[in-house]
């Protein structure tokens, strides 16, 4: 009976020791498996074996990486940018050394291990490098930013002597939410074109009492020399013009950059009467080429802005419409309620989009970016022509057109270079944002303004207002209608043209007089034909 008990254990242990190895064996196997080695079934070795061969390989694997990482470590640690690693709760990972000079993070601050991460907003107090980083990790896609950084000491003795300095921030999307962050400081650029703007403001007030003692001096010798050296006066009156135009441009310029929107004298301002205001004051220019005006907007629209300033921005867009459309064209002029666009604006915000379109040829794709630089050309070897020279010529950042038409008027002032500088500085002032383009439909230029209404009441506009804007997105169809209607009737387009130019005579005598858009569905045709 003893020995039948010895032998059933023995058998109950053995059976234990066998499913235990094969339970251990297809452990192994679904381990190896796991970490993608050979067949195991096929390999010639033991699972333990392979186990063991597997086990040294990613040693060596890891190693590598390890080596991998330092390495790219180091070169992030020389590299002339800071760089910063966050994870998906905004915890500091890693950063280089210039990362912690440009955030003024002292070596015990910046301290942060996976063992015991630090928030980003323990160490660096910058709202927009919090936003940069979720607009990042939100959209999944590059994403830059340029703000002014102040630091922040808690040594009390080093508060007067920090200065608050230009970031420029390139954030990427990394897996697993992860976050990594370039930085660059702007400082000194933004203290080279201080120094170049400032030169600028010094030459042209420097320039200003000379240029006026100059055209003074010819306007007195031109009543006093014989008819054939009339032209010669002519001339040099024309280019002392031309100058101090240029002068007077600079030195705004200046102002606005020295102001900014700091001093903006904002007021109630209906945006409609605006326009119009600007196109009777150049009224007598696009008589000259036939030019007619085509406004496709609110007839009442009261937005908070600087009257002065943004009648400028009018006179600017407006004048270059008419100086490089072609002549017995439209210039097209829209309003309408919309959110920003591009990168300047805040999303999710009302605000006024003003469009300004030509008839021109367009701008050149390599020089839209270009365009609101400063007396950037698009040919730089081009010389300028005289304003008593007739050419075809090329637009400058002055322009919203390109090709100068031949028959152009010849006595209208050359381009400074400076127009669309001054738009792009007063819109900027006012927090809003301009943007360049060609017309997908009439191919000329195509310059939409969106400045920010924070308190607009849009319950307590017009009804047209919503027929403009359904209208705007349908302009194409409505400015071929409003062709076809002319085409067909063009004695009654005449005979109203005359009628509203009998019916407000004073209009050509007094351009800056202020007049009543007519009621037509929400679209003013302020235009005067010549």
């Amino acid at each position: 009976m003893g020995i039948l008990d010895f032998l059933l254990g023995l058998v109950i242990g053995l059976g234990l020791l066998c499913w235990q190895q094969m339970r251990q064996r297809q452990r192994l196997t679904r381990l190896l498996r796991e970490l993608q080695t050979a067949d195991v079934e096929t390999s010639p070795f033991s699972a333990t074996s392979q186990l063991a061969l597997t086990v040294a390989r990613q040693q060596r694997i890891q190693q590598q990486l390890q080596s991998e990482v330092q390495t790219y470590q180091s070169i992030l640690h020389a590299a002339p940018v800071g760089y910063l690693q966050l994870d998906d709760e905004n915890r500091l990972v890693w950063c280089n050394q210039q990362a912690r000079s440009l955030l003024s993070m002292t070596s015990e601050m910046s301290v942060s291990t996976p063992e015991n991460p630090r928030l980003l907003l323990e160490l660096v107090r910058s709202y927009e490098l919090d936003a940069l980083v979720e607009q990042a990790r939100n959209s999944k896609t590059l994403c830059q930013e340029d703000w002014v950084f102040y630091p922040v000491s808690q040594d009390l003795s080093q508060l007067t002597r920090q200065r608050s300095y230009m970031l420029r921030g390139y954030a990427v999307p990394m897996p697993k939410q992860h976050v990594g962050v370039f930085l660059e400081s702007r400082q000194e650029s933004v203290q080279l074109k201080q120094q170049l703007d400032r030169w600028a403001s010094d030459v042209a007030h420097e320039l200003k009492t000379p240029l006026t003692s100059i055209r003074l001096i010819a306007e007195t010798l031109q009543t006093r020399l014989d008819q054939p050296l009339q032209g010669w006066v002519n001339r040099l009156i024309g280019e002392s013009v031309r100058l101090s135009d240029l002068v007077q441009d600079l030195l705004d310029l200046a102002l606005i950059d020295r102001e900014s929107s700091q001093c903006l004298h904002l007021n109630r301002v209906n945006l409609p009467d605006l326009v119009q205001s600007a196109w009777l004051n150049l009224e007598p220019l696009s008589r000259k080429k036939q030019l007619q005006l085509r406004y496709l907007g609110p007839d009442f629209l009261p937005v908070q802005i600087d009257e002065a300033r943004i009648y400028r921005v009018l006179m600017n867009l407006i004048d270059n419409s008419i100086k490089y459309s072609p002549p017995w064209e439209v210039i097209d002029i829209h309003i309408s309620i919309g959110e920003a666009e591009g990168e300047g604006g805040t999303r999710g915000s009302n605000g006024v989009w003003l469009e300004v379109i030509d008839s021109g040829t367009g701008f050149a794709e390599q020089d839209l970016p270009h365009v609101f630089e400063r007396f950037y050309r698009a040919d730089p070897a081009r010389s300028r022509l005289p304003t008593h020279h007739s050419g075809s010529g090329t637009w400058d950042s002055g322009t919203s057109g390109t090709t100068r038409p031949p028959d152009a008027d010849r006595n209208h002032r050359a381009s400074s270079g400076l127009g669309l500088s001054i738009v792009r500085q007063i819109v900027e002032a006012h927090q809003g944002i301009v943007l360049a383009s060609n017309h997908p439909k009439t191919g000329g230029g195509w310059l939409r303004i969106w400045l920010p209404q924070e308190h607009l009441d849009l319950e307590s506009l017009p009804a047209n207002l919503n027929q403009a804007n359904s209208g705007q997105a349908n302009s194409g169809q409505a400015n071929s209608g409003q062709a076809n209607s002319e085409q067909a009737n063009p004695e009654q387009a005449n005979s109203e043209q005359a009628n509203s130019e009998q019916a407000n005579p004073g209009n050509l005598e007094n351009p800056d007089r202020r007049v009543n858009a007519p009621e037509n569905n929400g679209v003013i045709r302020g235009a005067i034909r010549g």
